[in-house]
């Protein structure tokens, strides 16, 4: 008896020490409530290199949460926002998954995502709203509402080639340019022939709107006002966009990445030292990290209005919570810790895929080594833009790059191509009016 009664002491004096270290460990323990083991899926798109990126918050949460288990499930950007729709609305979505700014609305409207506002906002959050910049909600919050939270940004930039350029004999740099304040449409289209020339391709162009309106605020233009009123056909500079991507393609500046063989895509070329330019953020610099051979680095886009630098595209992908998961409340608490400073932080590090869209952490970037110039990833988010006037009406981004398409493969002009877009838009604000 008294070998039992001193059994039951000391496990009583074992489970009082736990508790108290538990309260006194410091910081928010992001340790599952539930001890029940928990499966969870979570789909996203991106390149191989993504892909480990993303892994990396996952088997953080898994460490600190160990009846926890996060399937990850890649699936081809191609096809990713039919294959998410199809699911959500046949009641087989995985628990949480990426989401575009184009693609949320949907979601919104369809009811088919959570509302994440009041959990946000509550003691089980790893995360607050508050942590995050006012300017990278877009179109995830609506009416006051939150529907999805930014896994982190991507302010759009331009990498270029160093060594393509010095074989072309191209002696003054991008970054020459942009120092001496003269990086501007100008020079970008004198690079962009020189290498045309030497047999390479300067610039490879996509046809997604992040990319169009880039180039439209780097001419100091505008598609739509402040109230979300489409004035192209009023706005010279925005009309002087379409007229100067016309040029760079028909002149052999530029080539259309929709028109490059299947299997060859923008990133590849720029790898193998065939093209000197390509447009994206940050998720590219794993990939080109990861070959020793290439030498590239960031430049800021090329700008037209006398300013070093415009406001360019943030490109962002939310995270958001299937409304039917089996596990609701596991899966926005997961949510809350790939979007948290710790999420974002075991992410990040080491040449990460994005920059931090939570505040207190940049010198995962600025402290990078490669490429040179990882502060103008900053630069460009704290000027950049969420686009939220196009955005908000699903499907019309879609309706767009289909008639900018006959530009970019030169079936039609830019004249035409401005008359085609405003006629759609219209239509198109009509229609959901």
């Amino acid at each position: 008896m008294k070998k039992l009664q001193f059994l039951k002491w000391g496990s009583l004096m074992i489970a009082t020490i736990l508790i108290l270290a538990g309260c006194s460990s410091g910081g928010k323990s992001t340790n599952s409530s539930s001890k029940k083991e928990v499966h969870l899926t979570m789909a996203a798109w991106g390149n191989p290199a993504e892909i480990k990126v993303y892994q990396r918050a996952l088997d953080e949460y898994e460490k600190q949460n160990p009846n926890v288990k996060v399937k990850l499930i890649p699936v081809p950007g191609d096809n990713y926002e039919q294959k998410l729709l199809t699911q959500l609305s046949g009641g087989q979505g995985n628990d949480v998954f990426y989401v575009g700014s184009e693609t949320i609305s949907k979601l919104i409207s369809t009811g088919t995502i959570a509302d994440l506002t009041d959990f946000l906002n509550s003691s089980e959050s790893l995360v607050k709203p508050d942590e995050f910049a006012e300017g990278l909600w877009g179109p995830a919050k609506l009416d006051g509402k939150i529907y999805g939270v930014s896994v982190d940004a991507n302010p759009y930039l331009m990498y270029y080639n160093k060594k393509l350029l010095k074989e072309a004999g191209i002696e003054k740099t991008p970054q020459d340019y942009y120092e001496a304040g003269e990086w501007n449409w100008d020079a970008f289209e004198a690079i962009t022939g020189k290498l045309r020339d030497a047999g390479k391709k300067g610039f490879v162009v996509d046809n997604n709107n992040e990319v169009f309106f880039s180039w439209v605020w780097s001419n100091g233009g505008q598609l739509y006002d402040n109230d979300g009123n489409y004035i192209l056909e009023e706005n010279e500079k925005a009309q002087e966009v379409f007229k100067y991507l016309e040029r760079l393609l028909k002149n052999g500046n530029a080539t259309y990445a929709g028109s490059l063989p299947k299997g060859q895509g923008a990133d590849a070329m720029f790898m193998s030292n065939q093209v000197g330019f390509v447009n994206a953020g940050r998720w590219l610099t794993p990939m080109f990290s990861e070959n020793k051979s290439l030498d590239f680095d960031y430049i800021p886009w090329p700008t037209n209005t006398g300013n070093k630098m415009e406001p360019t595209s943030i490109g962002v992908a939310f995270m958001a919570v299937n409304k039917e998961s089996k596990n609701l409340e596991e899966a926005m608490k997961f949510m809350s810790f790939y979007t948290s400073v710790q999420g974002q932080n075991a992410r990040l590090k080491d040449n990460g895929n994005a920059i931090p869209s939570v505040a207190g952490i940049d010198d995962l970037v600025t402290e990078a080594e490669i490429p040179d110039h990882p502060d103008y990833l900053i630069d460009a988010r704290e000027i950049g833009i969420i686009e939220d006037k196009q955005t908000r009406i699903p499907g019309l981004g879609k309706e767009v790059t289909d008639i900018m398409d006959l530009m970019y493969l030169g079936k039609q002009d830019s004249d035409k191509t401005i008359k085609e877009v405003s006629k759609k838009v219209k239509e198109v604000i009509a229609n959901q009016k």
